[in-house]
């Protein structure tokens, strides 16, 4: 059926604003809906970015951003492409850490999100359906908003790092935007100040668990399954005591993917490798040490070990160069509260004649001595000045990754690790960082974001109609990663810059592609893995209507 004039102007995906052409302004009604000068895109990006630099913060320039996305698809990703270093930090990672604390606040539409309820569980299906409308959904980004970024339980709010991600695979890898589905799951939340809210817009009551919680999650991925054969599901942000277990429950047989565990690990490994080609040393000989053992942390501790037998080492050798610490101290296996996931990585008492005193960081890291320490305990400022200089006392390059984010949960400043160490410790963060000047060397400072590699995964995946995403799949993304820094340029990052995300996306793809291929994993057949990456990019240019 014909769509109206006011149908196609207010829909974002075919919308134009000043750019439909005079045949398309005749043929399809829109005379006089729109002003009369007819701009090129490129002179509608110029405007807008004029309008995003009056914006005074980094909030302020993200609702604006979000205006142009919620009216004009093609467009807002036409001008991210033009700024995408300058516009990650705004539309992504800090700044939606603020939009979605202050979601119900600012709410002014849904970004065609399908926001599912527990306590409407048989409507799953027909929402999802809505949401879509005529669209052929091929990838879903899920969050039930328990484990947001390092702020934890947002409820329906948490919806909006759904949106977020989706944004980074289109701006990054270039997914077709009509062709994916933010998608929140609102089980309800333990966050108090959500409750008593009389703004908030998600379900007021406590979070639903147990055997409710797991049917409701296996209605959905039953009813996307449905609708939308081989569609890949990215979930996101979900807590500790559920995303592990959703993700081992539909891995063998769906193509899904936790970007918390899984993503998180890729790009934690892929910093490894990238260290470890500056520093010419090898994955087997290092001992590795993670502070926050969370699903995050663990599933980054499980990729990091299978690269240690992929290099050769039997599971007993790798176990043995791992170390978990969280708030109980060193995790010890008579621990009655260890998670599945952290269970694997306790170690023994008897190991250590000092057992009982390895309670803190300081005290783990004197004792084994680790040459790589990975944060991700959202703790602010516990990478101290006199841990840092312990562990670099005992090894020349020491690889250390304060990930916790936003900034204000970060363990360390890249600038202090520079420092303390005398230059000599190769550095990633989770957020975005400044070069960082020292004793007249420039040390760039990469940033462990899994938009590193997410996007690119992603692209590869659909790409190559992968039936599943297995563990030797998810290493080629990292070791595709890893190989593309400088190792011989002096104080050069150990990770690709965001400024070049988009290229480097295409190269993750590839490698995703081509294993897929080499596995016989594809569903389809397909000669050749770079030709279905580039034809399965989309481009933001405006489409001919008329």
């Amino acid at each position: 059926m014909k769509q109206s004039a006011q149908e196609i102007i207010n829909n974002p995906f075919l919308n134009k604003g000043t750019a439909f052409t005079q045949a398309e302004r005749d043929n399809l009604g829109l005379a006089g809906l729109v002003p009369s000068y007819i701009q090129t895109i490129d002179e509608q990006a110029q405007q807008a970015y004029a309008q995003y630099q009056s914006k005074t913060s980094m909030l302020e320039q993200r609702i604006f951003l979000m205006s142009i996305f919620n009216e004009n698809r093609v467009l807002f990703y036409h001008l991210f492409g033009q700024h995408i270093a300058e516009f990650m930090p705004v539309v992504y990672d800090p700044t939606i850490a603020d939009t979605i604390e202050n979601y119900s606040e600012l709410f002014v539409q849904s970004q065609n999100a399908a926001f599912l309820s527990i306590d409407e569980p048989d409507k799953v299906e027909s929402i999802l359906k809505n949401a879509a409308g005529d669209r052929k959904i091929r990838l879903i980004v899920v969050t039930d908003g328990e484990g947001i970024l390092g702020i934890g339980d947002w409820g329906v709010q948490g919806v909006d790092i759904s949106v977020g991600k989706l944004m980074v695979y289109t701006a990054a890898a270039g997914i077709d935007p009509s062709e994916v589905l933010p998608v929140s799951l609102d089980v309800g939340t333990n966050r108090q100040s959500l409750l008593d809210n009389p703004l908030y817009l998600g379900n007021r009551h406590e979070r639903v668990r147990g055997q409710r919680y797991e049917e409701f999650v296996d209605q959905f991925v039953r009813s996307a399954e449905k609708l939308f054969p081989n569609v890949y599901l990215h979930f996101e942000d979900f807590g500790r005591s559920t995303a592990a277990k959703i993700l081992k429950k539909y891995q063998q047989d769906n193509v899904v993917f936790n970007d918390d565990i899984q993503g998180t690990g890729i790009i934690v490994l892929a910093s490894v490798l990238g260290a470890l080609n500056i520093s010419k040393q090898k994955i087997t000989d290092q001992v590795y040490l993670c502070f926050g053992a969370g699903s995050a942390g663990a599933g980054i501790t499980s990729r990091v070990m299978a690269e240690m037998m992929q290099a050769g080492l039997s599971e007993e050798e790798a176990r043995s160069h791992f170390y978990m610490v969280d708030k109980q101290g060193l995790l010890f296996d008579d621990m009655t509260d260890l998670t599945p996931e952290q269970k694997p990585f306790a170690r023994k008492r008897s190991e250590f004649a000092n057992a009982n005193e390895l309670t803190n960081l300081e005290a783990v890291v004197k004792a084994i001595h680790p040459t790589i320490l990975v944060g991700t305990s959202t703790q602010p400022g516990t990478f101290t000045e006199e841990i840092v200089k312990e562990m670099a006392a005992h090894t020349e390059r020491p690889i250390i990754l304060p990930l916790s984010n936003p900034t204000k949960l970060a363990e360390a400043k890249a600038a202090d690790l520079i420092k303390w160490t005398d230059g000599r410790a190769l550095v990633a963060t989770g957020i975005p960082t400044d070069p960082v000047e020292y004793n007249g060397v420039t040390y760039e400072i990469g940033q462990a974001n899994n938009a590193l590699v997410y996007p690119g995964l992603g692209l590869g995946v659909i790409a190559s109609t992968a039936k599943v995403l297995n563990d030797q799949t998810i290493s080629k993304a990292a070791h595709s990663l890893g190989g593309i820094v400088d190792p011989d340029q002096h104080g050069a990052a150990i990770l690709p810059p965001v400024s070049k995300l988009d290229a480097f996306s295409q190269t993750v793809a590839q490698a995703v592609a081509q294993d897929v291929l080499d596995q016989n994993l594809n569903r389809e057949p397909i000669a050749d893995a770079k030709f279905a990456v580039a034809n399965e990019k989309w481009v933001p240019e405006y489409s001919n209507l008329d």
